[in-house]
């Protein structure tokens, strides 16, 4: 139980060492479950506009629990809240703006501190939730998809997106984590610094995101950082034709940073959503338009998170590879199919395994009973990714988490395991577009290759070696106590 462990972990000899590892790529990351939750509440109380509504008054334990409450910047003097009712009480008007610093003093549970404790458990998942296996997978997926909606309004406000991202930057930096590929979709809109419309496309959202990368990269934390792009995200619950619209903003957005967008993807809990098989028509639409816009937008499924076995989000999977994927999300079902396994090794395509995320949103009880083992005993290429940390309360952003788990969890893991598991990251990176022979052959060559992923492994293999080198250093003479 990742929760239980967590302090412990945190606090060993073993916490020192994977952290100092060099972690290569972070391939699997939603990058709105991301952020920091007590820096994010804290620029939303701190951002001068920010206003929060909701679509009844919150009024009981449950309200305050599953209600839904959105934040956004509005011009609206701080004036026009007070006196008026605030959320908490029963005449509040139903979807009225209230100024966040107003509604925060009056919470009825504590003030503005209460307030702050109040909407960090609207954006995470609380240890208490992710004990509940018996309360099954629908169950904490609920809890789970109703923290984006409430995070995401809070984000996509330039200002505050600039903040959190510039953080989050210096946090992967500082684990090890030289290249990041986020999924993200801006479904919710985005705002400019003093607007109150949302932006009618992604464009400025891609243009912050790469002055973002591009500042971090100018600074002293940042010169070795190589950058991140983005997986664009549509809901899979989504109809055809918001689908199509998705993809029409999508290629836009290539179209204009097309150092920014990196492939395609959906997302949303699989058993609840459309099966790959469903959406064939718009996907093959969605082909045939980039060929026709020339542009390359490869897909990185999701695919198998789940417990089925022959269901149709089971069967994800085989759509997934049929499709062309260059990457699996999860594919927690792949160890059940030995032809797909083989179907994967052959076509190259890596798996994103995300273990504390398969834990706690009750795939698996523990690390002990989760099939990454499995997967590399057959030979799969596996990277190792944290997909939500921020809402699944890891507290801290980057992958030592989850490597710590792996390393100490599994008897057939071990630093090479971890140090191959790094390897793959980067040879499966979308650090350029590439064709799909010229991805494989990339793949294949590895560091005897010519490309920009050569030379990244042959800098991660002289990182890896100093870090061997600081670990003798630093705890050999521990080694027999």
């Amino acid at each position: 139980m990742f929760h239980l462990a967590k302090g412990r972990m945190e606090g060993t000899d073993l916490w020192k060492i994977v952290h100092r590892m060099p972690k290569g790529s972070l391939l699997h990351a939603h990058m709105d479950a991301m952020f920091d939750i007590d820096f994010l509440v804290e620029q939303a109380l701190a951002t001068s506009g920010i206003h929060i509504s909701a679509s009844n008054p919150l009024l009981t334990s449950k309200d305050l629990e599953e209600e839904p409450v959105s934040f956004r910047f509005s011009a609206k003097p701080k004036t026009e809240s007070k006196g008026k009712p605030s959320l908490w009480e029963e005449g509040y008007e139903a979807a009225s703006l209230v100024d966040i610093k107003v509604a925060a003093a009056a919470f009825p549970q504590g003030g503005e501190d209460g307030f702050r404790n109040w909407l960090r458990s609207r954006c995470v998942i609380s240890p208490e939730h992710s004990f509940y296996h018996h309360h099954g997978v629908d169950a904490i997926w609920a809890i789970f998809q109703r923290a984006f909606p409430v995070i995401d309004s809070i984000l996509f406000y330039e200002p505050i997106f600039r903040a959190c991202l510039r953080r989050l930057f210096v946090q992967l930096a500082a684990d090890g984590v030289r290249y990041v590929e986020f999924r993200i979709g801006f479904g919710l809109g985005f705002r400019r610094e003093g607007h109150e419309e949302s932006e009618p496309d992604h464009l400025f959202a891609c243009q912050v995101f790469q002055e973002e990368v591009e500042r971090f990269q100018a600074t002293e934390e940042g010169r070795n950082f190589y950058g991140a792009r983005i997986i664009y995200s549509i809901l899979r619950r989504f109809k055809d034709d918001q689908i199509v619209d998705f993809m029409k903003k999508c290629i836009q957005a290539k179209q204009a940073f097309p150092d920014v967008i990196c492939g395609i993807d959906f997302v949303g809990q699989e058993d609840q959503g459309r099966p790959l098989v469903d959406l064939v028509p718009v996907l093959f639409w969605f082909r045939k338009r980039c060929v026709e816009e020339g542009v390359e937008i490869p897909f990185f499924f999701h695919a198998g998170e789940c417990l089925g076995d022959g269901d149709a989000t089971d069967q994800n999977l085989f759509d997934a590879i049929l499709l062309g994927t260059r990457r699996i999300g999860h594919g927690f079902s792949l160890y059940k199919h030995p032809l797909l396994t083989d179907l994967v090794k052959e076509k190259k395509i890596l798996v994103e395994c995300c273990p504390i995320s398969n834990e706690i949103l009750r795939l698996t009880s523990s690390i002990k009973a989760h099939p990454l083992p499995a997967l590399l005993a057959r030979g799969v290429a596996v990277s190792l990714c944290n997909d939500d940390p921020a809402i699944l309360g890891h507290g801290k952003n980057g992958l030592t988490h989850d490597f710590w788990q792996s390393l100490q969890g599994l008897e057939n893991l071990g630093l090479e395991g971890l140090a191959m598991m790094v390897e793959n990251s980067i040879r499966w990176s979308c650090y350029e577009d590439q064709s799909a022979a010229e991805w494989k052959a990339d793949i294949h060559d590895g560091i005897l290759g010519e490309g920009v992923k050569a030379v990244r492994l042959q800098e991660w293999y002289a990182d890896f070696e100093a870090f061997c080198q600081w670990i003798v250093t630093e705890y050999g003479d521990t080694a027999d106590d």
